[in-house]
């Protein structure tokens, strides 16, 4: 099992749009990332322009902590698996895979490596995700030095992912991998209402049917018992009985003015 925590980054490279390098960054703190560095992007400025920090939205840390470089292999220092972003694969290239397959499969690898090892080795220690040029990708060489090409499943007619939607989805697949996060708790379910709330209710409801004609005292049949299975079935709360009583007493209030 992995026990040294997992370095991630996010690479980008040549990238030309300003606007994609926010975007980026708020992809990445959705998932809780927040390593991001640019090689050789388009605008020496692009951290600090007004598009990017638009469409950074709320993640300004993360564009504060990304760094510049000029070469990709200043951008790798530290990673020890490489996940290119290719959706064709290359003659000679790394194995093209799915992230999700992908993953399970690195995950598995380490696992079985540190099964052999005594001392638990270090596992995956630094991953890096790199993406290339919004209009051609990238360059084969850089994917050549890559262990995967990553290609998202998309519909084969219609392939085309924008460079920080790509990134999204590779953030939420790698953030599932690495166990994901807690489900946000919502506010605690209000509590059902008990046997006796909806005896009084349909009670109260039958007395109200009555009043406005439409049971029939000497001939009621099965209304009130399937009344009573339909407002189970419903598990009605404390607060939807209130509701219904309240609807029950304008029954009773509107039959009292009919026969004034």
């Amino acid at each position: 099992m992995q026990t040294t925590p997992i370095r991630t980054r996010f690479v980008l490279i040549n990238t030309s749009h300003a606007g994609n390098v926010g975007a980026v960054a708020r992809a990445m703190k959705v998932m809780g990332f927040s390593d991001l560095v640019l090689v050789a992007p388009r605008w020496p400025n692009v951290l600090r322009r007004e598009e990017t920090i638009a469409r950074a939205s709320g993640a300004l840390d993360v564009l504060g902590q990304a760094r510049i470089v000029d070469t990709l292999d200043q951008a790798l220092e530290g990673m020890t698996h490489l996940c290119a972003t290719a959706m064709t694969p290359r003659d000679f290239g790394p194995p093209t895979r799915s992230p999700r397959e992908h993953f399970a499969q690195l995950f598995e690898s380490a696992d079985q490596a540190a099964s052999q090892d005594d001392n638990q080795g270090e596992g995956i220690s630094g991953v890096a995700f790199l993406f290339g040029s919004e209009r051609f990708g990238m360059r084969n060489e850089d994917v050549y030095r890559c262990h995967v090409a990553l290609s998202i499943p998309t519909h084969p007619d219609f392939g085309s992912l924008n460079l920080a939607a790509a990134l999204q989805v590779i953030a939420y697949e790698w953030r599932l991998a690495l166990g994901g996060f807690a489900k946000t708790t919502v506010a605690q379910s209000p509590s059902k209402a008990d046997a006796q709330q909806v005896a009084g209710m349909l009670a109260h409801w039958e007395e109200a049917l009555m009043a406005i004609g439409f049971l029939d005292p000497q001939a009621p049949k099965k209304l009130m018992p399937r009344l009573n299975q339909l407002f189970n079935r419903a598990e009605l709360t404390a607060e939807e009985i209130h509701i219904l009583r309240g609807v029950a007493k304008s029954m009773l209030e509107a039959a009292e003015r009919a026969k004034g």
